[in-house]
């Protein structure tokens, strides 16, 4: 559990960092240390707050087959540049892109990570 705690933390902080990379108006100040604590933090914005968002914009994710939680996380990526110094993702539209680039970039990692290490969510 703790392995793939540290590997989800990873594969987080390197989406940002490739967000970072690729896109101009995305800016993570402080090295290595200050992608981790940005990864960390979106880490847990999407924990605790990512949840309920979710459950308030169902409604409107379903009529939109999908498309809402584009917003969805691109207003959570938001939040965590709001309570960081260390992220800055400049205006909405930037924002968006940004959380479509982290969410690829995540999904093929995790997709690499589980196969290659062997993580499973229901191991019994």
């Amino acid at each position: 559990m703790i392995k793939q705690l540290i590997v989800t933390w990873l594969v987080a902080a390197a989406g940002i960092a490739v967000s970072a990379a690729l896109l101009p108006s995305v800016e993570v100040a402080g090295g290595v240390l200050g992608l981790l604590v940005v990864a960390l933090v979106f880490g847990l914005v999407n924990a605790l707050v990512g949840p309920l968002l979710r459950l308030v914009s169902l409604p409107l994710t379903l009529v939109t087959f999908g498309l809402f939680s584009l917003v969805i996380n691109a207003a959570l990526l938001g939040l965590t540049a709001a309570l960081t110094d260390a992220l800055d993702v400049g205006g909405i539209l930037e924002t968006v892109v940004a959380a479509i680039v982290i969410s690829l970039v995540t999904a093929v990692l995790m997709f690499v990570a589980t196969r290659v290490l062997g993580l499973a969510s229901d191991k019994a």
